[in-house]
C-alpha cells in the first residue's frame, strides 16, 4: 500500500505498485490497467501523483495508451545480452547470407548524404565516390527491436547491392577480395533521441530515446570496408555488461 509517512514520493511508490502487479501477474500483457480516478480512489492519493507514476511507467515501456481506451500493459521487455554482441553482429559483410536479413530497402547514396562517410572512409564530400545504404530491421517475437544501416564502398564491393538481393553467400561476394576481409572493428554508444526515419521504423513515438550504436569494420590492412548504425528500442531492450579479471 502506498505510505504517506515514507520518505519516499508517492509517485514513486504507486510505480513500484504498478510494477509489481504486472510482474505478478495480476496485470497481465495488453490488459487494462484501471483508470487515473481508480487509482487516486484506491490509493487515497492525487490526480497529479497518478498521472506522474502512469506517465514514467509508459515512458519507460511498462504501459502504452490507446487514445480513447485507457493505459494497458506492454508486453515484457526484450533484453539484449552485450555478451553476444560483437562488432561484427550487425554487420553485412559479415553474414553467412546477408540476403536473409529484414532488408527494407536499397540506395545507392553520395558521401554528402551521410556526414560520418568522409570522416570514416576518407572521402570528399564532393568526390565521385559512392556508398551502398542497405537497411535492415533486427525482429525479436515479431517485433522490430532495432533498425540498422550498412554503409558499403561501391568502389570495393560495386556488385554488393546485387550480391545481397540474389542472397549470395558471403564466401561468393568476397571471393577474390579477401585483403578486404573485415577483421577488427571500433565500436560507439550513445543514448539518442529518435527522428521521423528511426521512429517510422520502430513504431515509437518522436523523440523518444534510443540506444544508438555504430561500428566501423576495418580489413587487415586498417581500410574501413564497412560502417553500421544501429538504433536499439530503448523501451525493449536492455544491455548487460560482463568483464572478467
Amino acid at each position: 500500500m502506498i505510505n504517506k509517512y515514507s520518505n519516499v514520493p508517492l509517485y514513486s511508490q504507486l510505480k513500484e505498485l504498478i510494477i509489481q502487479k504486472i510482474e505478478s501477474g495480476e496485470y497481465p500483457e495488453n490488459s487494462k490497467i484501471p483508470s487515473e480516478q481508480e487509482l487516486c480512489d484506491n490509493y487515497d492519493i492525487s490526480r497529479p501523483t497518478v498521472r506522474q507514476a502512469v506517465s514514467e511507467l509508459t515512458n519507460s515501456g511498462y504501459l502504452y495508451k490507446e487514445k480513447g481506451k485507457g493505459t494497458f500493459v506492454s508486453k515484457p521487455k526484450t533484453f539484449i545480452d552485450i555478451k553476444s554482441y560483437s562488432g561484427f553482429t550487425d554487420s553485412i559483410l559479415d553474414s553467412q547470407i546477408p540476403g536473409d536479413r529484414n532488408i527494407v530497402s536499397y540506395n545507392v547514396i553520395k558521401p554528402y548524404e551521410s556526414g560520418r562517410l568522409c570522416e570514416i572512409f576518407n572521402v570528399l564530400e564532393n568526390s565521385n565516390s559512392e556508398f551502398a545504404e542497405i537497411k535492415y530491421l533486427t525482429v525479436m517475437d515479431g517485433d522490430a527491436m532495432a533498425v540498422n544501416s550498412s554503409y558499403i564502398p561501391i568502389s570495393l564491393f560495386p556488385d554488393i547491392v546485387n550480391d545481397i538481393k540474389d542472397r549470395k553467400p558471403s564466401y561468393d561476394i568476397m571471393r577474390g577480395k579477401y585483403p578486404l576481409l573485415p577483421v577488427k572493428t571500433k565500436s560507439t554508444m550513445e543514448v539518442v533521441f529518435s527522428d521521423t526515419g528511426v521512429s517510422q521504423f520502430l513504431q515509437i513515438q518522436v523523440g523518444q530515446p534510443v540506444i544508438k550504436i555504430e561500428n566501423v569494420l576495418y580489413s587487415k590492412s586498417g581500410q574501413a570496408v564497412e560502417f553500421i548504425v544501429t538504433s536499439y528500442r530503448a523501451d525493449k531492450c536492455r544491455l548487460v555488461f560482463e568483464n572478467n579479471k
